[in-house]
């Protein structure tokens, strides 16, 4: 049966290889009217992954990357909380859009490459999951990773341009996740961008969250902004549209922040500079990684168009930076990790790389910004 999703590692198999293929999502989403996930059996992460490694046995080995620690001397007594924020690459505009020239049709094949994207979940293993272009949400990443634990939160975009696509699963949209066992949610708002009074096709999730172990209240929001060059004065009403939303839900930031988006926006652009100097006192946490701690990463995305190469900075995690501290980030991987053919590829899913920080709260929660 299309629901049926046992514990051993051959049924963990039959829903990588059956339930979740690209069939019709209203199927998919009728069994999950049918079968509350709260009710089904939960999934041990190790069989998961070994599962995604044995459908990938034929591809390259993942890339190693390495955390690069960050942490000031300053002591903290919990657990720090691990956001992953990702444009996964929606399968509909890799398959039908996107026309990457240098990547084979082969290594976009959905079977594969969910099993490259679950992979790359399982081994940084974050306690929030922030992704956009999700176009597999009821059928891939809301049955799975429920039955690791997570609560699951997606919001489509009114008019995504997957739906143009012959044979698509659906719209894509953003996706949060977050560990249940370690947070609870206050409250949840999906937002509709606008820009200039007009209301757009992007979209941004914002949930207040409590963490069990410390009894903080904290936001975490992600957004995919509006693509292309000559949009830039539309993603600078979008952001300062998702700025005024947050600063409604963080009473002015007496709730700590965390932001994760693909803004489609390099740090040149006014959207950057509006978030830099927002009265929610933001700091980007890639820049950390940077020798004086004020320059981004020299890219985020690489890819190559019809057009020619595409090497951008466009996604970033957003930070309270009086509330909240880096104890780390995922460093990005090499121009020879990447390879000449750059993203997507056999060794990697999506023309975004993935960042993953972990944050621990300031020891002084009274202190002011």
């Amino acid at each position: 049966a299309v629901c049926s999703m046992g514990n051993s590692t051959s049924r963990l198999y039959s829903v990588l290889a059956k339930t979740l293929s690209s069939g019709a999502v209203s199927q998919h989403q009728d069994c999950l009217e049918q079968l509350d996930s709260a009710q089904l059996d939960p999934i041990d992460p190790k069989d998961l992954l070994e599962e995604c490694q044995i459908v990938l046995q034929k591809r390259p080995p993942r890339f190693q990357r390495n955390f690069v620690n960050l942490k000031k001397n300053t002591a903290s007594n919990h657990r720090p909380i691990r956001v992953m924020q990702w444009n996964i690459l929606a399968q509909a505009l890799g398959e039908g859009k996107d026309n990457f020239v240098q990547c084979p049709m082969e290594a976009l094949k959905w079977e594969e490459r969910k099993c490259l994207i679950l992979e790359e979940i399982l081994a940084y293993k974050p306690d929030i999951l922030c992704l956009q272009e999700v176009d597999h949400y009821f059928d891939t990443f809301e049955p799975l990773l429920s039955r690791l634990g997570y609560q699951c939160t997606f919001f489509p975009k009114p008019w995504s341009p997957c739906l143009d696509v012959e044979r698509n699963n659906g719209p894509d949209g953003c996706a949060m996740f977050f560990l249940k066992e370690r947070f609870e949610l206050i409250s949840s708002a999906n937002i509709r961008l606008t820009a200039m009074k007009l209301k757009t096709n992007q979209v941004a999730i914002a949930q207040t969250l409590k963490c069990h172990e410390t009894g903080r209240l904290f936001c975490i929001a992600v957004t995919h902004l509006k693509a292309r060059t000559g949009w830039e004065r539309f993603r600078s009403a979008q952001g300062c549209d998702l700025l005024q939303n947050l600063k409604n839900i963080t009473q002015g930031a007496k709730i700590p922040l965390i932001v994760c988006g693909d803004f489609n926006a390099e740090p040149t652009e006014e959207v950057y500079r509006e978030f830099s100097n927002s009265s929610l006192n933001l700091n980007s946490a890639y820049k950390l990684l940077s020798p004086d701690g004020q320059s981004e990463p020299p890219y985020t995305t690489w890819k190559i168009r019809p057009s020619g190469e595409c090497r951008h900075t466009l996604d970033y995690i957003w930070y309270s930076q009086h509330a909240l501290n880096v104890n780390s980030a995922l460093g990005l991987l090499t121009e020879e990790q990447i390879g000449p053919n750059r993203l997507p590829s056999f060794n990697y899913p999506s023309d975004h790389l993935s960042l993953v920080c972990d944050f621990s709260f300031n020891q002084d929660p009274d202190r002011l910004l």
